[in-house]
């Protein structure tokens, strides 16, 4: 019988239990399952269960060893004269107990994890539906605790890298996300992420963020600056705001960056960090001379932008928009930036040539105490190139949009969607 992870879970798996013989991990610790509050859940031992989605309609079952419990519990249920169940017993039997049905539009599929992780907090954040969830680690991201909704956000903006952003403050955690037919709205809480209170609007044209891109930082003083594609003009464009007062309020938006040549790549998210000097860091694909490279531009204040300056040496002639915008992480001080070219993927510092790392899409970037750490998406599943390492790694044999944050031991988390659940795992360095 099939095996399929369950929707609207987290999976925690410890990093020593990485293997690179095509198996990924072994014996994945599973942390936690949880289902649409529409839903009815029967757990049975050994791994073996079904769950029946009374309002939403849907029936999934799977085996660890045991598909006898499963009779054993539809056989009471039937006796108790459940009649959903009598309906759902007749489609396994019809399928021979080994088909899956998937979820009705009920069930809540997991989307786009991000991380955060200071002063001693790790959190992650992600979409469902039209909600906003959350959930904090009280181990430094070996496992998390109840998922917690934020809001629910009508029109929330998710998928291909749209979708909820995280920093944690000394005093609060604030998550942004376009939601309310194109606004970037901002949600606080100042308990650790149990309680949410909805602190208001950054843009400040309605409806000017409706790509639904964008990006968030925080410095060490507690500012916080955002960054999106503005469709207020004509085109596309960069723009931001900066919060001085933990997300409460926001300033008034300020142009980061106009292409010349009348829109920037319509499609891809930017990317924001603070880099050793407290300056702020923004990358984004640009649209120019029939190109779509990437930009990066840094800002002291918030206020006034650099100049933009091409990454790499190579270009991209493109007339499309690959919706991948990239990463960028501090090193020891120093900006460094993973991006795609084609189908390849490349590590850049600024005015130095590129570095190619390997074939695939959708890279993340974080760096741990030892160095740089790459993650993406590709032929193999999952992969991971850590520090000190000759070549990459598979860390998930299936699954998407990988996100990486560094932890204050020196090792990275790793986040990322699979089928409706998101997983997380700890990385050490130099895996080989």
């Amino acid at each position: 019988m099939a095996v399929r992870k369950p929707n609207n879970s987290i999976h925690s798996v410890p990093a020593s239990g990485l293997r690179n013989d095509g198996r990924t991990f072994k014996n994945p610790v599973h942390i936690r399952r949880e289902y649409d509050q529409n839903c009815r859940n029967v757990s049975l031992a050994n791994e073996a269960n079904i769950d029946i989605g009374l309002a939403g309609g849907y029936l999934r079952a799977f085996d660890g060893g045991g598909a006898c419990w499963c009779v054993v519990v539809v056989i009471v249920r039937l006796l108790a004269g459940d009649f959903m169940v009598i309906f759902a017993l007749s489609i396994m039997l019809a399928a021979g107990l080994a088909a899956e049905v998937q979820p009705s539009l009920a069930a809540i599929e997991f989307r786009q994890p991000q991380l955060a992780s200071a002063y001693g907090k790790t959190v992650i954040v992600y979409g469902g539906g039209t909600g906003i969830y959350f959930a904090a680690s009280p181990d430094h991201g070996v496992s998390f605790g109840p998922r917690v909704k934020v809001a629910e956000a009508g029109g929330l903006a998710l998928g291909r890298h749209r979708g909820p952003r995280v920093v944690i403050l000394r005093d609060s955690i604030v998550i942004t996300a376009v939601a309310e037919k194109g606004d970037l709205t901002a949600w606080r809480s100042t308990d650790g992420g149990r309680k949410w209170a909805r602190a208001g609007v950054v843009n400040d044209v309605p409806q000017a963020a409706r790509e639904g891109l964008h990006a968030m930082v925080a410095d060490t003083k507690g500012n916080l600056f955002a960054a999106w594609l503005d469709l207020r003009a004509q085109g596309t464009q960069l723009y931001g705001a900066r919060s001085t007062d933990g997300g409460v309020t926001w300033s008034k938006n300020v142009l980061i960056y106009a292409s010349p040549d009348g829109t920037i790549c319509q499609c891809c998210d930017p990317s924001l960090a603070v880099d050793g000097k407290g300056q702020i860091q923004v990358m984004w694909r640009n649209a120019l001379s029939g190109s779509r490279d990437l930009y990066l531009a840094h800002s002291a204040d918030g206020v006034h932008f650099s100049p933009a300056e091409k990454l790499g040496v190579g270009t991209w002639k493109l007339d499309a928009c690959p919706m991948d915008g990239g990463g960028i992480a501090v090193d020891h001080g120093e900006v460094v930036t993973a991006w795609r070219r084609g189908s390849e993927l490349f590590l850049a510092k600024a005015g130095q040539a590129e570095k190619r790392v390997a074939e695939g899409k959708d890279v993340a970037i974080a760096a741990g105490e030892k160095g740089i750490y790459v993650a993406w998406a590709g032929g193999k599943g999952l992969q991971i190139l850590t520090p000190g390492a000759r070549a990459p790694v598979q860390f998930a044999a299936e699954g998407g949009y990988p996100n990486l944050v560094a932890l204050s031991d020196g090792s990275v988390l790793a986040a990322w969607e699979d089928m409706g659940s998101i997983h997380t795992a700890r990385l050490p360095e130099g895996l080989q």
